[in-house]
């Protein structure tokens, strides 16, 4: 007779088998730390008068751009937590993309975003099929389904597209817009209480101002899905059962778990996640589909669900750093990347002496020099090149992976190969 399947004991098995994940930060700490690099991002723009880092715009800018990146990043946590490596995220946004502005310019944009979330969630299901039904190693399946859906949408954009008003093989006509939306008064006050440019006060309404002004509807429902995500992971049992596949799928399957059904679930969820990262940037970031516009996204969003070390709050705090960053091409790139070596280099400086805190004097030294350079660099120059400028996302990517790395922990069966009754 099979046990009777609770939360509690679907839980259980990976708890006990899971390594130490070390000290989470309470949300007193995570706020003081965030309000430590708001002051001193506040005093880099006194000193430099770079006063677009904080501004309205640049975070309403920031916030737009930091959305894609936060669903691509959900649906990896998403199949992660269920314990399939998902690398086939940037595929299943380009088929959002192009499902979403296909079915938008035609029956309006609402119903291009569910077509969008569909096209998503049929490359979801391609890749659960392949790697839960044949286990065929997960990241050869996503690169495939990314090479697939690149070539997919090719082929299909000329058969679609050309002979419409404003189409052609690479584009897609234009969709109408989702409507946007700005707090009345709320938006007005902050933005005027940023111009003030004070210390403190005028950046932290320039970040809320961004947050309430000029807002497309997807934006709400996409930071709407973060909290949802954490409630549904962690405090329903369904939530519960999903993430016991992730790390013990066999004691999962030995208390009633039927593991195949919750890796589908969560792979086809995952899908339609990042295919609605793509709806936004073919409908609300641009009203039309554009060849190659995900530019990388699936996988900036793969690196700030690893950044977030798997927790729905972690990612969007990445998302939100990524977007900012990439931001910075868009509005006064040169100037404010400048000004942000500084603010670099003084970070550096404070890690270097929490890190001799720590008694880690070899790590201090070299952050040290480390920061010696870049304010050097910052000092030594009135601006910095174009080629930099562009790949900012980038390497902040890179080098929040480095620092990060070392208190991550992952699903203990992520990636790992399942067949049922293995455990017998």
């Amino acid at each position: 007779m099979t046990a009777p399947t609770t939360a509690t004991d679907v839980n259980q098995p990976s708890l006990e088998h899971a390594p130490p994940a070390g000290r989470r930060m309470s949300w007193p700490v995570l706020l003081l730390v965030i309000a430590g690099a708001l002051a001193l991002t506040s005093i880099v723009r006194l000193i430099t008068g770079a006063n677009g880092i904080t501004n309205v715009s640049q975070m309403s800018t920031a916030l737009q751009l930091a959305v894609p990146i936060g669903l691509a990043g959900l649906g990896g946590l998403w199949a992660e937590r269920a314990g399939v490596v998902n690398i086939g995220l940037e595929g299943m946004m380009i088929l959002g993309t192009w499902f979403g502005a296909w079915a938008g310019f035609q029956w309006g944009p609402w119903t291009g975003v569910l077509v969008g979330i569909i096209g998503g969630c049929l490359g979801g299901l391609l890749h659960a099929i392949v790697t839960i039904t044949f286990n065929v190693n997960h990241i050869v399946s996503g690169v495939a389904i990314n090479i697939l859906a690149l070539g997919a949408t090719r082929y299909l954009a000329p058969l679609a597209f050309e002979g419409h008003q404003g189409g052609s093989a690479k584009q897609s006509p234009p969709v109408d817009s989702l409507g946007h939306f700005s707090i009345p008064g709320l938006s007005g006050w902050l933005d005027s209480l940023n111009d003030q440019h004070w210390f403190f006060v005028s950046d932290i309404a320039g970040l809320l101002g961004g947050l309430v002004t000029d807002v497309s509807w997807l934006t709400l429902i996409a930071v709407a899905l973060v909290p949802a995500t954490w409630w549904i992971l962690w405090r329903t049992p369904f939530g519960l059962r999903l993430r016991s596949c992730g790390e013990n799928p066999i004691a999962a399957e030995s208390l009633g778990v039927n593991v195949y059904k919750y890796k589908y679930l969560a792979v086809i969820i995952s899908g339609g996640l990042a295919g609605l990262g793509g709806v936004f940037l073919s409908i609300v970031a641009n009203p039309f589909y554009l060849e190659g516009q995900t530019s990388g996204r699936g996988y900036i969003g793969l690196a700030a669900m690893i950044f977030g070390n798997w927790m729905p709050g972690g990612l969007a705090i990445g998302a939100g750093l990524f977007g900012y960053t990439d931001s910075l091409n868009l509005r006064g790139g040169s100037a404010n990347v400048h000004a942000l070596l500084l603010l670099g280099a003084l970070l550096l400086v404070a890690g270097a002496i929490w890190l001799v805190i720590r008694k880690k004097y070899v790590k201090a030294a070299i952050t040290f020099v480390v920061g010696a350079l870049v304010f050097a660099w910052y000092a030594g120059t009135n601006e910095v090149p174009n080629q930099v400028v562009s790949a900012t996302p980038y390497v902040v990517t890179l080098v929040v992976l480095a620092l990060s790395a070392q208190r991550l922990r992952m699903p203990k069966a992520d990636g790992m190969q399942y067949r049922k009754g293995q455990g017998k």
